[in-house]
């Protein structure tokens, strides 16, 4: 009777651990079903997802960098130019930007700020675009905080176009289209790619030292403004330079130019906060006041050397301008900004209207003259307008002395690697292409001779 009683009760107690069993696994199916449907929109709202306002920024910084380009270098450029070989200049400016659009896509972008690499390169995982989607992003510099890849990406594309266009302004009026969008190919990706990598990757080398440059002091003015240097005095001199008058055909031009560019250069300063923030915002009023600085102070140069103040003389100090508050822009304060300016427009002054002579380079739009010794000062002069004590935006935890060392460090190495690869660049083009015009063509101008037509009739 005992036995049978536990034994029912043996299986009485098996039927219940397998009842509760089946329960429990039943309310568990049920607490799934009813909490995924409410956990799922919260585990995609921990994704990260990009500002709509931020993103709006910087696509339209992305546009005002391309106005930058296209009219404005290609007008600034082309007025400069003699009236034959206006067409030519504007082809060539559109052309290679075009042209680094492509190849920023299929291995620029992958190589300056792909994933993995090192501090000289990036890898190349994302090749052609590999693994991007709209919902991808990348960081800006605040944590948290991010835009959508495909504007990173397009807005980062602008610069590269925009400074391997700057170097054509040395090699104008007698250089070969060919040559130019050979070099172009080669100069990117050995030249401007790693630099690009080297400063504002969040690896690179020099970005990892401390290096400061907000939009492009090194990667784009030092870098294109050297390399110009060394392809003008490898392609040699234009045919009658230096005793043949050359004027600027059309001042109107270049002013129209200095102007788009000036409007521009606000998606290229603001544009590199990368946040419509308050860096966004000193940035914007340092390009304002830095640049208006360099167009008078470039004029006042005029006057005490004994000339008059000209047109040109504005254009060209405004340029500069631009040129040296680029590292600066959100690294300074307003009043930083313009000591700037007028020290590059002093500089810059010497550089075009003694320096050029005396050396006896034919750099024909004044590109190392303007961009490379203004972004020279631009990227020196950062490391005394960051800190607190004029004013500047530095927490004050790196002195002055430290800072100037910093940015030597990363002007020489840009310096070295942009005179090097424009180098290596130029003579590759050489040999696929040829490097000049022949010397009919030269004469009667690169607008009939190049391109088969006429900027005036």
């Amino acid at each position: 009777m005992i036995r049978r009683i536990a034994c029912g009760a043996g299986v009485l107690g098996a039927s219940f651990i397998a009842a509760t069993t089946a329960f429990a696994q039943e309310a568990v199916q049920t607490v799934t079903e009813t909490v995924a449907p409410v956990v799922a929109p919260v585990a995609a709202a921990a994704a990260p997802v990009a500002d709509p306002g931020n993103n709006a920024w910087m696509m339209t910084s992305t546009l005002l960098v391309l106005m930058m380009i296209v009219p404005g270098l290609a007008l600034f450029y082309g007025g400069l130019a003699r009236s034959k070989n206006m067409l030519s200049v504007m082809t060539q400016v559109g052309a290679v930007a075009a042209l680094t659009m492509l190849i920023w896509v299929m291995w620029g972008y992958t190589e300056a700020f792909g994933d993995g690499g090192n501090g000289f390169i990036s890898g190349f995982g994302k090749a052609f675009l590999a693994g991007v989607t709209p919902d991808s992003t990348a960081a800006t510099f605040t944590d948290g905080v991010v835009i959508s890849e495909y504007v990173f990406i397009c807005f980062q594309m602008t610069f590269a176009a925009i400074t391997v266009a700057l170097v054509l302004g040395s090699v104008v009026e007698r250089i070969k289209f060919s040559a130019v969008m050979v070099f172009a190919i080669v100069w990117l990706t050995i030249v401007y790619f790693p630099i690009a990598h080297m400063v504002w990757a969040g690896n690179g080398h020099f970005f990892a030292l401390g290096a400061l440059d907000f939009a492009g002091g090194t990667v784009v003015h030092i870098n294109s403004g050297v390399s110009a240097l060394v392809a003008c005095i490898i392609l040699g001199k234009r045919k009658g330079y230096p005793t043949e008058p050359m004027p600027p055909h059309s001042l109107t031009m270049t002013s129209i130019g200095t102007g788009l560019l000036w409007v521009g250069w606000f998606g290229f300063n603001a544009g590199s906060a990368l946040e419509a923030n308050g860096s966004a915002g000193l940035a914007m009023i340092n390009t304002f006041v830095a640049t208006a600085a360099a167009g008078l102070g470039w004029m006042l140069m005029e006057r005490l050397m004994g000339h008059k103040g000209s047109a040109l003389g504005f254009c060209s100090g405004i340029v500069a301008g631009l040129v040296a508050v680029t590292p600066a822009a959100g690294n300074s304060g307003p009043f930083g900004a313009i000591v700037l300016g007028f020290v590059v427009a002093i500089v810059c002054y010497f550089a075009v209207a003694k320096m050029k002579s005396a050396l006896g380079y034919d750099d024909a739009l004044d590109t190392f003259g303007i961009h490379g010794v203004g972004g020279m000062v631009g990227a020196i002069g950062t490391a005394v307008v960051y800190s607190p004590l004029l004013g500047g935006p530095g927490d004050g935890s790196v002195g002055i002395g430290a800072q100037l060392g910093i940015q030597l460090q990363t002007v020489v190495a840009t310096i070295a690697i942009a005179a090097v690869g424009t180098a290596i660049a130029i003579y590759i083009a050489k040999l696929v292409t040829g490097l000049r015009v022949s010397p009919e063509v030269e004469q009667e101008g690169l607008d009939i001779g190049e391109h088969g037509e006429r900027a005036y009739n």
